[in-house]
């Protein structure tokens, strides 16, 4: 029998590690708030969320996942991205304000509501088994990306209306309601990227990096208003897998190509099937033409409802049905 290496038990404890220094790292940002470091508090912010994104991860590659490592996790972002970003926008332009601690008081709230709600559906078996691709709602460390917005310009272009305390109040409600909404947005856990989008996507990412190093501020700001504004494609994206089970177990690749697939045949003339389907529509034709054998005569023709139909009429609706398009007369 195999013995285990004696430096196992410790390394199965470097990812509520992780954990630890991500909560560290969102009370620090409270800390340098009230010093009024403010590119401090965004740097201490950021550490903590890359910290979240690595902890999960090498729970699952040590196979040190666990029950108090959950809510641990969930404990570490109500105060880096809930609590941390509260007061940091209440101490920059929400304090003087009667209504500014309000403000601060509802994020907070709404954040231990977002986590609560994503704890208990880990337990609830989905709906659709493509729900992994979502998440619902905005999650913790992109609301406290969007809610710092006004902070970021403000540091790159200096006061402004942005940096008003009725802007700034009401822009973190709505990044709040945002939290707790019911809304599918992008969950980049279940992102695939195919081979041969690697090289591209490693240039674009040096030139993220470079443009945050150089114009940090600006560089936040535009991601943030990127994630926030992919949120109605994403609501579109679910409402669509939703009313298409054939989708539901075709990877992401091979949607891309049905639709690449269905774009040719309608520039051929071809109908999109089934009702502009994408995914599965190859097959559906397929399934179309055995039916109602329009190429071969010797086989008889149906209706909708699978009743024969001879004549002209039975060739023009199979046509239809297949999506042709009627030839044209000289």
């Amino acid at each position: 029998m195999s013995v285990p290496p004696a430096y196992a038990a410790g390394i199965r404890l470097l990812p509520n590690a992780v954990t630890v220094l991500a909560l560290c790292a969102g009370l620090s940002s409270v800390y340098f708030a009230l010093a009024a470091q403010w590119g401090l508090c965004i740097a201490a912010t950021g550490f903590a969320a890359i910290c979240d994104a690595l902890d999960g991860r090498l729970a699952r590659l040590l196979d040190a996942t666990s029950r108090i490592g959950a809510e641990l996790d969930s404990l570490s972002d109500l105060v880096a991205f809930g609590v941390g970003p509260a007061l940091v926008l209440y101490l920059w332009a929400l304090e003087g304000s009667r209504f500014g601690w309000i403000v601060a008081l509802v994020f907070a709230v709404c954040m231990a509501l977002r986590l609560a709600r994503f704890n208990t559906l880990l337990d609830i078996e989905h709906r659709y088994p493509f729900a992994k691709e979502f998440f619902t709602g905005v999650p913790a460390p992109a609301a406290a990306l969007s809610a710092g917005i006004p902070l970021y310009l403000t540091l790159h272009f200096g006061e402004g209306w942005w940096s008003h305390q009725v802007v700034v109040g009401a822009w973190a409600l709505v990044v709040a309601g945002l939290m707790v909404s019911r809304l599918p947005t992008l969950s980049l856990k279940a992102v695939r990227v195919p081979p041969r989008a690697v090289a591209p996507l490693l240039v674009v990412v040096g030139i993220a990096a470079a443009f945050l190093v150089t114009v940090p501020f600006l560089g936040l700001a535009l991601v943030g208003c990127g994630y926030l504004l992919l949120i109605p494609y994403t609501g579109y994206r679910y409402r669509w897998l939703a009313k298409h089970p054939e989708a539901w177990d075709v990877p992401m690749r091979e949607r891309r190509a049905a639709a690449r697939a269905a774009r040719s045949a309608r520039r051929l003339g071809l109908r999109p099937p089934l009702r502009r389907r994408v995914a599965g529509g190859a097959s559906a034709v397929a399934r179309a033409v055995r039916r109602f054998g329009d190429t071969d005569p010797g086989l008889p023709r149906v209706d909708r409802n699978g009743m024969p139909r001879t004549g002209p009429d039975g060739q023009r609706g199979n046509r239809l049905r297949l999506g042709l398009r009627r030839a044209r007369r000289r």
